[in-house]
């Protein structure tokens, strides 16, 4: 995904334009991205007003589109349209008849945003075969490539992060990758001037996100025993349970003890084969063999059970009174116990 979106930055820059862009999937981030460089870059300020249209899909349909891109541009060689929210249009089937005969001085850039074109579809199957049309298709990162994707994101910048760090954003933030770039960025300029590297005390500080108290460090109270540890973040969590849904912390302790699970059936449980099998930094193959000390397949399976109950429990199935705090009271001390 982010190669593809390089290549194609990387051809706009040098004027290598394709008659149509079709940017679908369910992340915006890099949808986003590249319909500013088009605004921005592929028409002067002076051309824009006459040949820089943008249209949304509830606003319009498929006949005034090609309409729009068959006009020939004014005083430029090209003519850019976009529209935005293609997802409304009823009749998009008809982009396929403009495919058969386009205008080479337009560029028409659809957004699809948030959904994936069914591949099934007949104008899937022309968009895909048209040498002349960038079929690109943005998919949202599976929760355990974030971490790498935000160290990733840092060290292009030339920032360096602690370990941990790229892990709190994530629980905290989710995979939605526009969120994220735009809690990094807030963090960097609000960064000394030469400073170079972000600790957990800078998401604290910056963010808002507790160093200390956080399902991150959580789970690995937990994987340790630590009883004192997990014990005050339950605490924490009891007195600030907006900021800290019991929903979210089952579902980061299950994802551990799932994995955790998988480590105690591999046989080759060399560093690098836990990370590829786990799908985590080598550098946290440590804290599962640690884990496993501490809770043997039976006991992994019953917290996995007993995971699931308090899921429900928190749902209001089976519970009628106990407190999100309580609940997870509850399930912490079942657990270490």
């Amino acid at each position: 995904m982010k190669e593809n979106y390089k290549r194609i930055i990387s051809d706009l820059s040098k004027k290598i334009y394709k008659n149509v862009y079709f940017l679908h999937g369910d992340e915006p981030y890099y949808i986003d991205l590249i319909i500013d460089y088009i605004e921005d870059n592929i028409l002067t300020e002076e051309e824009k007003p006459f040949n820089q249209v943008v249209l949304y899909g509830e606003e319009t349909d498929m006949p005034t589109i090609i309409n729009t891109a068959r006009r020939f541009p004014m005083m430029s060689n090209q003519q850019v349209v976009i529209v935005k929210e293609a997802h409304y249009i009823r009749d998009l089937d008809l982009l396929a008849r403009y495919l058969e005969h386009p205008l080479n001085s337009t560029v028409l850039v659809i957004s699809y945003k948030y959904l994936k074109l069914d591949k099934r579809t007949s104008l899937y199957r022309a968009l895909e075969k048209d040498k002349n049309v960038e079929l690109y298709c943005s998919q949202r990162l599976k929760d355990y490539q974030v971490p790498d994707w935000i160290d990733s994101y840092l060290r292009e910048r030339n920032i360096r992060a602690d370990r941990n760090v790229s892990h709190i954003l994530t629980e905290y933030l989710g995979s939605d990758l526009s969120r994220i770039v735009n809690e990094l960025d807030k963090l960097l300029i609000a960064m000394p001037e030469g400073g170079q590297n972000i600790t957990a005390a800078d998401i604290e500080k910056r963010i808002g996100i507790s160093k200390d108290f956080n399902n991150f460090e959580l789970q690995n109270a937990i994987g340790r025993k630590d009883i004192l540890k997990a014990n005050l973040i339950v605490n924490h969590f009891s007195h600030n349970p907006k900021d800290n849904p019991i929903q979210v912390s089952i579902a980061t302790i299950f994802s551990f003890f799932r994995k955790l699970l998988i480590y105690h059936y591999l046989r080759d449980k060399s560093r690098n084969n836990v990370a590829s099998i786990l799908r985590i930094n080598p550098y946290f193959v440590s804290e599962y063999e640690m884990a496993s000390r501490n809770y043997n397949p039976r006991k992994t399976l019953s917290i996995i059970s007993l995971l699931r109950e308090f899921d429900m429990k928190s749902k209001g199935i089976g519970n009628v009174s106990s407190s999100e705090g309580d609940l997870l009271r509850e399930m912490v001390f079942k657990i270490l116990h």
